[in-house]
């Protein structure tokens, strides 16, 4: 799961093309979670890309920190992913069949728990909104704020 959070706009040339996403139309970042499937925990965070980086690139960096066999689950956004089973898109003119419909409908059935883990990081203001505060930072509030969640859902013990 990958979320982006926009920024207060660089005053550099440089650093605004560095962090401009066309998709967003905003200065952004992103961050990206690894969660276990139930949503239980957050098992890898990569914090602080620039906004116009792809969901697929992200994961596809952060890969080698797992096992070549582990198999992963994401949204539309992580198609052509070696290891990642995504949905089926709709193809252009034509409709789904009835049987990728269940398929993607199962698959959205077991993603639900990390899109509930996402609801839960995106109550903290600071992700959600403009990050007003300095760039540099970002990552480590991002791993912060993780932690807070963790703490809160139980699987992070003081």
């Amino acid at each position: 799961m990958a979320t982006s959070s926009p920024l207060v706009r660089p005053g550099e040339y440089e650093e605004q093309k560095k962090y401009y996403s066309g998709k967003k139309v905003n200065h952004t970042m992103k961050s990206q979670l690894i969660v276990l499937p139930s949503g239980k925990d957050i098992v890898d965070i990569v914090a602080g890309e620039p906004g116009p980086k792809s969901d697929i690139s992200m994961f596809n960096e952060s890969q080698n920190r797992f096992d070549v066999k582990q198999k992963f689950h994401g949204d539309q956004a992580y198609q052509g992913g070696k290891s990642i089973k995504t949905p089926k898109k709709k193809p252009y003119n034509k409709e789904l069949t009835t049987e990728d419909k269940q398929k993607n409908k199962e698959l959205a059935s077991e993603r639900i728990f990390v899109e509930h883990l996402i609801r839960v990081i995106k109550i903290y203001r600071v992700v959600k909104e403009r990050f007003r505060l300095n760039s540099k930072k970002y990552e480590q509030i991002i791993m912060t704020i993780c932690g807070l969640v963790r703490l809160r859902i139980g699987t992070f013990i003081l």
